[in-house]
């Protein structure tokens, strides 16, 4: 079902992407040798499952290890939990591994890497899925298209979502009580956000921030610039993809799905891209938020649960981050993000990519529906340490002891906003989030300083969408 031909310069162009660089670069020529097929000993004849660390504890692990067992004790498995700072550190070193002839069977990829990976390295899961219609028909119709959309590319499915997370806004229910403040309603605008920070403001010492958001790709200025009816690379749909559609899902639900999202055309410089950028930096301005901080967002629990900030985009992530820092299930709640021009959401998922170099790839499929199971996320994902894909898994019992009250948003991101669509994320996608993350800095380092910078981001951008990866 695939061609597992993979070249040794296709290794290296991903190695520019990070630390996988100089050990992709000093491999040797040979096909052989890149995947190991010389080495001794080197296949003890399991099944490599790699995912990202920090998400896959040893808990994790081993419910996916002891359950896949009594479902397919004649398959070993073995589960790398590689310890990565993000995504893209977690895929340079999926690839340095490719490189060193310990390529995984399959990787657990989200968004940020689903068309990198299947462009290059992806298998695509077509066939097999049409092959086991019958079995895949219960999931199907328990996860929204968007979230099956955006792991396709170019008309075929690569990875079954199994998680997701929409950014959504948290509020701090002590905040908004200072501040005499009323929760949001669903419909609330821009506008009315910013009324709400300068309420919160006013009522808060020095040591408060009212809104905070960190500077990446996945809920920092993406979620703005969906808002305002724009994007920061042209979007389209990729023709294809009826043979999924019509297969699993009703006509209403299909209406307007392709095969798989495009993103081409850099647009930094569009008007509407300047108006969101000029809008953040006027709340910064007025010292509504501060200056958006790297990373992933940890060091955002601690200040929000001590109620030194107000509001803050997250996902359903955010309920079990913050009951395990120890907030109570009513400190906090959860509502959509606000309408601008538009009230269109971003979001990021995840699933399992099945990789070219796997000799193993109808064990790999087997894996790839058990963790898809919905018995397998309910045990998976416990601790509400991210969103199910599967609809049916968000109930009331499930946020009854973390929180948030309105829990329902998580999903109704989906299905109420049907236009919401995953972050832009190309082949690129990692030179993209970089010039996005450098340029977004300085932008916002004044309303004076924000079309000059989205000037350089536009260069940069241009030439980054160039690079054949």
């Amino acid at each position: 079902m695939t061609d597992s031909h993979l070249t040794r310069r296709t290794l290296l162009r991903y190695g520019a992407y990070g630390a996988g660089a100089a050990a992709l670069a000093g491999t040797a020529a040979s096909w052989d040798r890149l995947t190991g097929a010389d080495i001794p000993g080197r296949d003890d004849g399991s099944l490599v499952v790699a995912t990202l660390g920090p998400a896959y504890g040893p808990e994790a692990v081993r419910t996916l290890t002891e359950g896949f067992k009594e479902v397919h004790p004649d398959i070993k498995l073995r589960i790398n939990a590689v310890q990565a700072v993000d995504w893209s550190d977690f895929f340079a070193k999926i690839l340095t591994q490719i490189a060193a002839g310990t390529a995984p069977d399959l990787v657990y990829v989200a968004t940020e890497g689903v068309q990198l990976f299947a462009q290059r390295l992806g298998v695509p899961l077509d066939d097999w899925v049409k092959r086991d219609a019958e079995e895949l028909r219960e999931y199907f119709a328990d996860v929204h298209p968007s979230l099956v959309e955006s792991m396709m590319y170019e008309g075929s499915l690569y990875q079954l979502p199994v998680e997701f997370n929409a950014a959504d806004m948290y509020l701090n229910n002590q905040v908004l009580k200072r501040a005499g403040a009323d929760f949001p309603a669903a419909d609330w605008t821009r506008d009315d956000f910013t009324g709400l920070l300068r309420d919160m403001k006013k009522s808060s010492g020095s040591q408060f921030t009212p809104y905070f958001w960190t500077n990446r790709l996945w809920g920092g200025v993406v979620p703005w610039l969906f808002a305002n009816d724009t994007n920061l690379l042209s979007e389209s749909k990729a023709p294809g993809g009826g043979w999924l559609w019509d297969s699993f899902y009703p006509a209403a639900a299909r209406q307007g799905r392709g095969g798989g999202f495009r993103w081409t055309t850099p647009q930094a410089t569009d008007a509407r891209v300047e108006e969101a950028y000029d809008y953040l930096a006027s709340l910064i301005q007025e010292g509504l938020c501060t200056r958006p901080e790297g990373g992933n967002g940890q060091n955002l629990i601690g200040v929000f649960s001590t109620g030194r900030v107000g509001v803050t985009p997250a996902g359903g992530f955010w309920a079990g981050g913050l009951h395990l820092a120890g907030m109570k299930a009513n400190g906090f709640d959860v509502q959509y993000f606000p309408r601008w021009r538009t009230q269109r959401m971003q979001y990021g998922a995840a699933g399992y990519a099945l990789l070219r170099t796997s000799k193993r790839q109808e064990e790999a499929w087997e894996f790839i529906k058990y963790a898809a199971r919905k018995d397998t996320l309910t045990r998976l994902f416990e601790t509400n340490q991210t969103t199910p894909a599967r609809r049916s898994m968000l109930t009331a019992d499930r946020y009854r002891e973390t929180g948030p009250d309105q829990w329902q948003v998580f999903y109704d991101t989906l299905d109420k906003f049907p236009d919401t669509g995953p972050i832009p994320a190309p082949p690129q996608v990692a030179e993209v989030e970089q010039v996005l993350l450098k340029h977004t800095g300085t932008a916002l380092a004044s309303r004076r300083s924000v079309a000059p910078a989205l000037g350089r981001m536009q260069s940069d951008l241009e030439k980054a969408m160039e690079r054949d990866v």
